[in-house]
């Protein structure tokens, strides 16, 4: 094609002024000439030239196809139009990609050196490595869901380690003592902890109210503990919310609930110690108890204070108190 442009070049000059004036006009002459010239310039600058091409990822599916195209056709990069709409160098692509999709994208080592190569576990995975459940929410069909699983899993990987139940809940409702939830979602964790042939720790480092108050006093005899500061507090089932029932569904409402108060107050007696007569006397009312009354009405069986133990054993014996005192006990008073 070059040679073919230089040709006409040659031979488009004329030897004689008299030719040359009766075959081409000069003006003609020149502008043939020149824009010969410039194409034939322009070419070989364009076939000559060396696209400087940067160390490029080879995932990256925009660069790969940009070096290709100027490797073949650099012509294509360099006549770019001057004023346009499109986005530099988009417009050799059918479906144009910015950029990789982040799987192909070649990360640095120096800036991910320290980063997990997979994601963390979460927190209620951390805890079940430590057979630790905790029951941090109301308790909803969601939270009995994985309770009452995790459960299940910790009893199938060991049957003989304890279970640690730590307790921070309203039971099934909440802090205003709406309800939230049925009172068979605390039965479904209860009988799921009644089935396991693991001893079970309960703790309360919160609130353990109302159905959360029967799982803490439902642990092992022995193993049931409670921080300092927290509380607990029986209270009778509450009637969900009847909106616009017709007065025969509220009845049938009514005595389920009374049912599940007099299976409440059951296992409550079974497990505090205490008749069924005084726990349905004390739960006429919310009956709110901290870590020693809880204690005194048997939902616990120790305080988890740090040291507390050591302190209470450095105690001397009320008779040593006495002796010490220089009083004197006399029979018979």
């Amino acid at each position: 094609m070059a040679t073919y442009l230089r040709v006409p070049m040659l031979t488009s000059i004329p030897t004689s002024s008299s030719s040359s004036s009766s075959s081409f006009p000069q003006s003609s002459r020149r502008r043939n000439l020149t824009t010969t010239t410039f194409c034939s310039v322009k070419f070989n600058a364009t076939t000559k030239s060396k696209l400087p091409i940067p160390p490029l990822n080879p995932k990256d599916p925009f660069l790969s196809k940009l070096a290709s195209v100027a490797a073949t056709s650099p012509e294509t990069l360099l006549n770019r139009p001057v004023n346009s709409d499109t986005p530099p160098y988009l417009d050799i692509f059918d479906s144009p990609k910015l950029m990789a999709t982040p799987a192909q994208v070649e990360r640095s080592v120096s800036y991910n050196e320290h980063r997990p190569r997979r994601p963390p576990p979460d927190l209620p995975s951390l805890l079940l490595h430590g057979r630790i459940v905790y029951i941090g929410m109301p308790l909803v069909p969601a939270v009995t869901e994985l309770i009452v699983a995790e459960l299940m899993y910790l009893q199938w990987m060991d049957p003989k380690e304890p279970i640690y139940i730590y307790i921070n809940s309203t039971g099934t409702t909440r802090d205003d003592g709406e309800t939230v939830g049925m009172e068979t979602e605390g039965f479904a964790i209860y009988d799921a902890m009644m089935q396991l042939k693991n001893e079970i720790h309960t703790v309360a480092v919160g609130a353990a109210i109302g159905q959360a108050c029967l799982l803490l006093s439902a642990g092992t005899p022995g193993k049931r503990f409670m921080m300092p500061h927290a509380k607990a507090m029986i209270q009778q089932p509450r009637v969900p919310s009847s909106g616009l029932m017709p007065a025969s569904d509220v009845l049938i409402r009514a005595k389920e609930v009374i049912i599940n108060r007099d299976n409440l107050i059951k296992l409550l007696a079974k497990h505090t110690g205490n008749s069924e007569e005084t726990v349905a006397n004390v739960m006429k009312r919310p009956y709110y108890m901290d870590s020693t009354r809880a204690k005194e009405f048997g939902v616990i069986d120790k305080i988890l204070w740090r040291g507390q133990e050591k302190v209470m054993a450095d105690v001397a014996a009320p008779e040593e108190w006495d002796k010490g005192a220089g009083i004197k006990v006399v029979d018979g008073f």
